[in-house]
Parts: structure tokens; sequence; C-alpha cells
């Protein structure tokens, strides 16, 4: 566990008691900035108990998922780290940090990426992530931490006429 400002909060891998604080924040992340993530509030809201809990459990060897947790086990944020078999590097992937949270004096968003960076330095030497081309506080806080454009687009699958802007930061 790394310990968070003031210790108000440590940052760790989620396990399946994290279930119910994990679907909060995802709500609470795509009522926030739905244009970040790839699926809507109304679909999250429909996924059962089993979805959440195994969304949370953290059993994949191709995945991991960190949370930024208070004392009283509400996550105050969260980054996860993907590798599909058909990908060399890593993904990182849902990102997002409560707004009163955000910001460097509280560092939180630094502690995530940094477990997630650990985690993926174990499988490659890169990271990678999409951005929406209109999300220029991620593209800001990424291009500060060393990401940097590759110059490959895709289509935002919500939206097909936006794009989202792949990024890549080296690891060693």
């Amino acid at each position: 566990m790394t310990p968070g400002a003031g210790a108000d909060w440590v940052v760790r891998p989620s396990t399946e008691a994290d279930w119910m604080a994990y679907r909060e924040l995802r709500f609470e992340m795509l009522a926030d900035t739905p244009l970040a993530y790839l699926e809507t509030l109304e679909t999250a809201r429909r996924h059962d108990d089993e979805h959440w809990r195994r969304r949370a459990a953290n059993a994949s060897p191709s995945s991991r998922l960190f949370a930024a947790v208070a004392p009283d086990g509400r996550w105050l944020g969260t980054m996860g780290g993907y590798h599909s078999a058909r990908s060399r590097e890593p993904h990182l992937v849902g990102v997002y940090v409560t707004p009163s949270f955000r910001g460097r004096e509280h560092g939180m968003a630094d502690a995530l990426l940094d477990a997630v960076v650990d985690w993926a330095s174990e499988r490659s030497d890169r990271l990678i992530l999409e951005v929406h081309e209109q999300n220029a506080g991620a593209i800001r806080y990424y291009q500060r931490r060393g990401f940097s454009f590759t110059g490959r687009t895709l289509p935002y699958p919500l939206d097909r006429s936006a794009r989202e802007l792949e990024m890549a930061v080296a690891l060693r």
C-alpha cells in the first residue's frame, strides 16, 4: 500500500470485497466525465452485482485495478492496467480522481499512475493509453507525466465522429 497525502488515503490493488465502493466510484466517473470512458452511466447501472465483483476482484493476470481508498473504505480514485494478448504493450485504463482530490497538491493521480507503471513495467518497456481528443485536462496530465502522442487515432466507440488519441510513455 502506498500512503497518500497526510494519510487521508492509500493506494492499493482492489479486491472482490471492494465491489460496492468500485461500483459507486464508477457511477461517479461516468456522470462526471462521460467522454472519458467506453460505457455510459445507463449501461453501467444495468450491470448485476456479479459483474462488479468480477471487475473489483483483480483475478485476471492480464489486468490490475488500483484504488485510492479513504480510511472509511470509500474509493476516491482509480486507475487500471490491461494487457491484451493482441498487444505488445499494456494499456492504462479507467483513470479517475474524485474532484475534491484532483491537483498536484493531493498527489493522488501520481500515486495511482505510479502503481500502474510499476505493474506495467513487469510486462513491457512502454505503457499506452487512449484519450478523447476533447479531454484537455487529461492530455495535459499525461504529457506532464511523460506521455507523448504516437500519431495513432481511433474512432471513439460511443461517438464515431470523435477521436481517441493514442499516447505512450517509456517505462525503462
